[in-house]
């Protein structure tokens, strides 16, 4: 019986196996067929990628003028359109009428070629009125809870194509080096195991087994490569990296990523070491295109060719800048507000600058995604496949997503959870807003409009007084974000001295890009003078910070009895955050970076060694600062029971250069709560040619446990593992012994 299941699980496989193969064929069979009917005109019209406000009323926004989009797909030939349409946040009735028209005039061309809408889908179908929002990618980074993430993905999929959109710009693989960048919350933190691994729990979720399905959409990863690196932290500012590192770090994250079947890739728009990306040839042809294999579509990030002219100054004119990005490898142009790139690109073929198989080769990437989602059948949603769109299965998996997200920082004395008989003053200038729970990308580019738009959501204010009583919440909004109002802090102390415990909520605006680019990482002064205000009454203070990136708090944190991490945790984020303060949800969240101290002090916690010297190793005559002093290091998060670790195993002490090594740990929670537990495996290299971290992630894994329960956690470590990348620009591991650490636990192990 069994060698029969055997035999029939193999065939199945195989079956599916040809049937994935035999489509391939076809469609590159069909892509050839096209291709072969297609002017120069049209081919470089696929490779134009233009932004929907380009086609509405100047004098009327949000107005589709027809006559615009006509000129754009019936005498440019535009293959792509992204964006959203004034106001921002439509309908998915308000999409399919948009998409509609869009399909009905590429149906009236002359190859009927359909137009490939892309969209910036971050955290959740984020451009559509109703749709479910989850946690933004760095709160599902500190679930350490890959099945969320792809959970969540997979609900952002139906939703969009619910919108009749099949593209997403998403997920973010960016590796952030600097605590300012702008953009570090829309990336998964500083660990490149973690990334990795919440990179393709995403791609999977987006596009399932079939990409082409009317559920799943086409995933775009970004923005290959190092744009998360600059040297300033500012938004789109140089990166110095050099290739040894670029490889064994950002470049591991996507090639899992196009492991995974990631269908697109769109480039990082700002430059390494000299040379903008969207101009470098080894990047993105010799690297991405023929060492990964990557055989999907690359696109520009917006308005990036144009920028290699006018800011990066590489190139002569416009024309010079589309002649360099596309021989670099340059598949479509997110132009994205009026046509040059067809223009320029059209002249350099006819003048023999850019050789038509480079054509030819972008127009077939296009052509074969086109293929891939089923674009050819149809573009534009049936509402009636999508009963499930906004509905309270998929808020639910956005709650459960925000909960495991939220991480407790500290906890003196468990004045967390609060107690029954408490009267709490909650303030803060993110107390009572949902722009601040969501961040950018919500609705609208920068999420101005999130209060608005999500106005049947809780803020934390009206989520606490939902479930404690409106009558034991005092609240006061106590400071802005930047602006001081002295009298403001002035009654928020007063009325602080009503109430046993303080709920301080502080933060960031809502921003993204360039406009969140920050010249001082400490949290603004405004808000640090009312936390130093309140502090003063020696009453408990639980900090509860709602931001994108760490900002430092040094300046009164050891005054703070509790500290809650929400980051930006989506619309469901008020309830979750309140649900773990009121007990009601074991908080099991952990940080994915290392939260700074100094801003002047950034180690990350893979730190090298000589970033953390012991005070062995220091001269006696002269006083030191310790040199690695995070607030917090990555990893940490408490719960509200206990956890004891135990029975560290490995199945051998010496291991040859063939072999895995297979890792158990027995984890029992302690405590009288059930709990989760991310259970996470480090492993050091004692002694290497290149100067090796003080610890590297290298597994993880959830598990639930109820009061005094065990299990035992199995990892297995295989030979990349324990690899780097040396001078050679080749991946290597050296003989000598490695240390894995779990918890306090530590076993060394010898690689022969």
């Amino acid at each position: 019986m069994k060698k029969l299941l055997l035999l029939l699980f193999v065939i199945t496989i195989s079956s599916h196996t040809i049937q994935s193969q035999n489509n391939k064929t076809e469609i590159d069979q069909k892509v050839s067929s096209l291709l072969a009917k297609m002017s120069i005109e049209e081919k470089i019209g696929q490779m134009t990628q233009i932004t929907v406000t380009h086609f509405e009323n100047k004098e009327n926004p949000g107005v589709l003028v027809l006559a615009k989009l006509k000129e754009g797909i019936q005498n440019y030939h535009i293959g792509s359109i992204l964006n959203v349409p004034n106001p921002g946040a439509p309908t998915i009735t308000k999409w399919n009428e948009l998409l509609t028209k869009i399909s009905n005039e590429s149906n009236s061309t002359r190859l009927k070629i359909p137009i490939l809408y892309g969209i910036d889908a971050i955290h959740g179908s984020s451009y559509t009125s109703g749709a479910t929002l989850f946690p933004q990618q760095i709160g599902m980074a500190a679930t350490f809870n890959t099945a969320i993430a792809k959970k969540c993905s997979e609900i952002s999929a139906y939703e969009t194509r619910a919108s009749s959109i099949p593209w997403v710009f998403s997920p973010d693989l960016d590796l952030p080096r600097n605590p300012a960048w702008s953009r570090l919350w829309e990336s998964f933190g500083e660990d490149v195991y973690l990334s990795t691994q919440m990179g393709v729990a995403m791609v999977e979720g987006f596009e399932g087994n079939d990409v082409g399905s009317k559920y799943n959409v086409a995933s775009c990863m970004k923005h290959y490569i190092g744009y998360g690196s600059a040297t300033t932290g500012k938004d789109r500012t140089p990166s110095i990296i050099p290739e040894r590192i670029l490889r064994q770090y950002d470049l591991t994250i996507y090639e899992a990523a196009i492991k995974a079947g990631s269908k697109s890739i769109m480039i990082n728009s700002g430059e390494i070491n000299g040379t903008p990306v969207h101009a470098s040839k080894q990047l993105i042809t010799d690297i991405l295109k023929k060492e990964l294999n990557f055989q999907g579509v690359v696109v520009t990030d917006w308005k990036d060719i144009i920028n290699l002219y006018t800011r990066d100054k590489v190139a002569e004119s416009n024309r010079d800048a589309v002649r360099i990005s596309v021989l670099a490898g340059i598949d479509m142009s997110m132009v994205p507000e009026e046509y040059s790139f067809y223009t320029d690109l059209l002249d350099l073929v006819a003048k023999g600058e850019v050789p038509i198989s480079r054509i030819d080769d972008a127009v077939s990437r296009i052509l074969k995604m086109k293929f891939e989602l089923n674009l050819f059948q149809s573009t534009v949603a049936n509402l009636n496949d999508y009963p499930k769109f906004g509905s309270q299965e998929f808020i639910d998996e956005s709650y459960k997503a925000a909960a495991e997200s939220i991480t407790l920082l500290k906890n003196n004395n468990a004045v967390l959870p609060l107690n029954k008989a408490d009267k709490v003053l909650i303030t803060g200038p993110t107390a009572n807003s949902m722009k601040s729970l969501n961040g950018g990308w919500t609705y609208t580019w920068q999420g101005e409009n999130a209060d608005e738009i999500a106005i049947d959501k809780m803020t934390i204010l009206e989520a606490l007084q939902n479930k404690i009583g409106k009558e034991n919440v005092l609240y006061s909004k106590g400071a802005d974000l930047i602006n001081f109002d002295d009298s403001e802090i002035e009654k928020t102390v007063e009325l602080a001295k009503n109430a046993t415990k303080i709920i301080l909520c502080l933060g960031e605006k809502n921003y993204t890009e360039t406009p969140g680019d920050i010249n001082n990482l400490f949290i603004t002064a405004s808000q640090s003078k009312l936390a130093i205000a309140l502090s003063k009454l020696n009453k408990p203070i639980i900090l509860v910070l709602n931001e994108g990136r760490p900002r430092l708090i040094s300046d009164f944190e050891e005054n703070m009895s509790a500290i809650v991490q929400c980051y930006l945790p989506g619309n469901e984020g008020g309830r979750a955050l309140v649900a773990i303060l009121n007990g009601d949800v074991n908080p099991s969240g952990r940080l994915p970076y290392n939260y700074p101290r100094y801003p002047n002090s950034l180690e990350k916690y893979n730190r090298k060694h000589s970033e953390s010297v012991s005070d062995e190793e220091r001269a006696n005559d002269a006083k030191y600062e310790k040199s690695y002093s995070p607030q917090f290091e990555f990893g940490t998060g408490l719960s509200y029971t206990t956890f004891t670790y135990s029975n560290l195993k490995i199945d051998n002490s010496e291991i040859s250069n063939t072999d895995d090594l297979t890792v158990t740990v027995d984890v029992k929670n302690t405590g009288k709560a059930i709990g989760k537990e991310a259970v996470l495996l480090y492993l050091s290299d004692k002694v290497a040619s290149i100067t090796p971290e003080v610890k590297v992630l290298k597994r993880f894994e959830k598990i639930t446990l109820e009061p005094n329960e065990s299990k035992t956690v199995t990892f297995i470590l295989n030979q990349k593992d324990l690899q780097f990348v040396n001078n050679d620009l080749k991946w290597i591991s050296e003989k000598g012994t490695f240390k894995i650490q779990i918890a306090n636990l530590t076993k060394e192990f010898l690689l022969k």
